[in-house]
């Protein structure tokens, strides 16, 4: 009988690397957190790691490039009827949907992205292709292209939008994201309807 070699556990997830990996960046930081480290706690191989995550920027994302698609598909959904400013907010909170049992992880996610050093080039990457999607959006509404002026505006303005109702949503911890992320988007309304 042949012994198994190292590989993936059947029972390595996502979620599973996640946890090791936040574990890790509670206890040594992120920066003093190695992908050798995280991959040993999660009981893979660092190749079998690659294969969830590119990179260890990546792995604070999540699974960042499925959530785009659900943007993606939110604002497809939205009715034709409904008015671009309108559409956006409703989109992007529920992009922001998150279920009560995970707003722990969630604040713990969002506070690491937004206050580490080392990931705020990762994020420029990241909120580009969040503007993207927004701005193809406007633009398909518009009859225009992504890159033109008024889609980009849209796309810029509503991250700044969502990025202050986090940074709000952290400080105050009794505060409702979806609460502040409607708030912050009455003023894109006020911007496209003005």
């Amino acid at each position: 009988m042949r012994k198994k070699g190292p590989g993936r556990p059947p029972a390595t997830t996502h979620a599973l690397i996640e946890e090791v990996a936040f574990r890790l960046f509670d206890e040594q930081g992120f920066d003093n957190t190695t992908v050798e480290q995280i991959a040993d706690a999660a009981g893979i191989g660092r190749r079998t790691l690659f294969r969830y995550y590119p990179s260890k920027n990546d792995i604070p994302w999540g699974q960042f490039d499925a959530s785009l698609r659900h943007l993606t598909q939110h604002l497809r959904e939205m009715p034709a009827d409904l008015g671009i400013a309108e559409s956006v907010q409703r989109a992007v909170v529920a992009f922001n949907h998150v279920d009560p049992s995970a707003v722990d992880q969630h604040r713990r996610r969002m506070q690491l992205l937004m206050s580490t050093p080392a990931l705020q080039a990762h994020a420029t990457l990241r909120h580009g292709a969040w503007r993207t999607v927004i701005a193809t959006y406007v633009a398909e509404r518009r009859g225009l292209s992504p890159d033109d002026l008024h889609p980009r505006t849209i796309g810029r303005v509503a991250l700044a939008l969502a990025l202050s109702a986090y940074e709000q949503w952290l400080e105050d911890e009794q505060a409702s994201l979806p609460e502040l992320l409607d708030e912050t988007f009455a003023a894109l309304r006020h911007h496209l309807e003005g």
